[in-house]
C-alpha cells in the first residue's frame, strides 16, 4: 500500500471514530510526523479528504476537520433517501431471494449481537454493512453505489455522536430484517418503501439525540499537540 493510502486511510479513520473531532486543523508538519510519512503523501491524502468532505481547506496551516450539525444530517438523510430507496428496489428486481432471506433470518436472531457497550457492537454493525453491500451487489449500480460510498462515510461519524442505545439499535434490527425481507419478494415498492420507514425512524431517533450542540454546530478550531 502507499504511504499516501495508508495515510489516508489512517486519518480518515480516525476522523470517522472522533479520534479527530471537528474542528481539528490537520497541518502537514505535525500530520506527517505523527504518521511516519513524508508531506508529499500527506497532501495527496488530505486532498482526498477534502474531497471526501471530511476537511476542508484552512488558512495558513494545511486542511481542518469539518463539523456536523443537526442541519447536515438532515441533507445527508434526504440525499440518503433518494439513494437507498432507488437500490433497494433496484435489488428487489435484480437480486436472488435466498440471498436476502438469510440476512432476513440473521437480523431476526441478531438480539445477542446488541449489548450495552459500544465495543459489543461490532458483529452487529457487521451485519448491517453486508445488508449495504449485497443490495449495492444486486442492484448492479456502479454510480449508485459510489455514491452510496460517501454518504455512509459521513453518517459513520453521525453514528458515533448519537450514542445508539440498545433499545434502538433493537428496533433497527427489526427494520433491517423488514428490508430483507422486502427485498427478498421481488418488489421493488415495497422494498423502497421498508427503506423508506427506516430511515425516516433513524432521522427521528438522531434529532431526538439532541447532536447539534454548539461545539458541533461552529466546531473550535485546535490544533494536536
Amino acid at each position: 500500500m502507499r504511504a499516501s493510502d495508508r495515510a489516508y486511510a489512517a486519518l480518515r479513520q480516525d476522523i470517522v471514530e472522533w479520534r479527530l473531532p471537528p474542528g481539528t486543523v490537520l497541518g502537514e508538519v505535525e500530520q506527517s510526523a505523527r504518521l511516519g510519512i513524508s508531506r508529499t503523501p500527506l497532501r495527496e491524502a488530505l486532498s482526498r479528504l477534502t474531497a471526501d468532505g471530511l476537511a476542508a481547506p484552512h488558512s495558513g496551516r494545511g486542511v481542518v476537520v469539518t463539523g456536523i450539525s443537526l442541519e447536515t444530517v438532515a441533507e445527508l438523510f434526504e440525499l440518503r433517501q433518494a439513494l437507498e430507496c432507488k437500490s433497494a428496489a433496484l435489488a428487489a428486481v435484480r437480486g436472488q431471494a435466498a440471498v436476502f432471506n438469510e440476512l432476513k433470518s440473521r437480523f431476526r436472531s441478531a438480539a445477542g449481537m446488541i449489548g450495552t457497550e459500544d465495543r459489543q457492537r461490532g458483529g452487529y454493525y457487521e451485519l448491517v454493512a453486508e445488508l449495504d453491500a449485497a443490495i449495492d451487489a444486486a442492484a448492479a449500480n456502479s454510480y449508485l453505489a459510489q455514491a452510496l460510498g460517501n454518504v455512509r462515510l459521513h453518517l459513520a461519524r453521525v453514528r458515533r455522536l448519537a450514542k445508539d442505545n440498545p433499545e434502538r439499535l433493537l428496533e433497527t434490527a427489526s427494520e433491517h430484517a423488514t428490508i430483507a425481507a422486502a427485498v427478498a419478494t421481488g418488489d421493488p415498492d415495497l422494498a423502497s418503501a421498508s427503506v423508506s420507514v427506516h430511515l425516516h425512524k433513524s432521522l427521528e431517533h438522531l434529532r431526538s439525540a439532541r447532536i447539534a450542540t454548539p461545539e458541533i454546530t461552529t466546531p473550535e478550531i485546535r490544533t494536536i499537540p
